[in-house]
């Protein structure tokens, strides 16, 4: 009994270090995005989204979030997501997201400039910009 209510709390603790994420837009934008539009974003293989150029904005590695974006939304490992990118750098095929250090800046980047995309925890949304996703 002792070792079920232990794996019970165990993943109970597990499951609250993953806050949930909100993908942001800007609120004039009307989009709502599923995992694979997100994803495609954020690896570089899309521009636009329903004729919407979109620009990701990315939390730097030093940030817990990216972590987790990385594994729950892009579903790679962070080191996985530099490895991309270094390959795609190195080859001239592509740039990596810009990077930024705090969810404020993410917020007031997205709420300045109606064609960044950017992502948060859900906590931290308020009416400067627009939830178009969760995770």
């Amino acid at each position: 009994m002792l070792k079920y209510l232990s794996l019970v709390l165990l993943l109970l603790t597990h499951l609250s270090v993953y806050a949930n994420l909100a993908v942001i837009v800007h609120p004039s934008q009307s989009l709502e995005l599923g995992q694979d539009e997100v994803s495609r974003l954020f690896m570089g293989r899309a521009g636009e989204i329903a004729g919407v150029p979109l620009v990701p904005l990315n939390l730097t590695d030093a940030h817990p979030l990216k972590g987790q974006f990385d594994e729950v939304v892009l579903g790679r490992s962070s080191s996985q997501i530099k490895a991309y990118w270094s390959r795609l750098v190195f080859t001239g095929k592509g740039t990596p997201p810009k990077e930024v250090s705090s969810e404020s800046e993410v917020m007031a980047l997205v709420a300045n400039n109606p064609n960044i995309i950017g992502y948060v925890a859900l906590d931290k949304v308020d009416d400067s910009v627009r939830v178009a996703a969760t995770f």
